[in-house]
């Protein structure tokens, strides 16, 4: 069987790996906890909105991230609140922002926090 470009590998992560070894990595966490959902009073983080958070040695920050529904109001603004937030940050040379559909976002994907402040646990 062969492979096209848009098909996963088998055993490939549908959710790329983020760098959490980078020293900017818990920086840019927080920045991203500080993001809103505006129709949900929880962080996107801890929504489970962010999916990577890739880091380059020379601080070039790209972050992979999904919405609640492809309808959300500010689909078009969230990714420029999330470089907004990111920017400032010391060490950062430059910010990228990328929303994806897949995997869909689910319910599973928020943090035991998240699910406790909506009243899910």
């Amino acid at each position: 069987m062969t492979h096209t470009s848009t098909e996963p590998l088998e055993g490939a992560p549908l959710i790329a790996p983020s760098t959490v070894s980078h020293p900017l990595y818990d920086a840019v966490v927080e920045a991203c906890r500080s993001v809103y959902d505006p129709e949900i009073p929880v962080n996107i983080y801890d929504l489970g909105l962010i999916y990577t958070i890739e880091i380059s040695p020379e601080g070039e920050v790209h972050v992979i991230m999904t919405l609640t529904a492809p309808g959300c109001p500010v689909a078009g603004d969230m990714p420029g609140w999330v470089a907004d937030a990111i920017t400032p940050l010391e060490g950062v040379k430059q910010v990228d922002v990328d929303l994806t559909w897949e995997p869909q976002w689910g319910m599973e994907m928020m943090s035991d926090e998240a699910r406790l402040e909506l009243g899910f646990m």
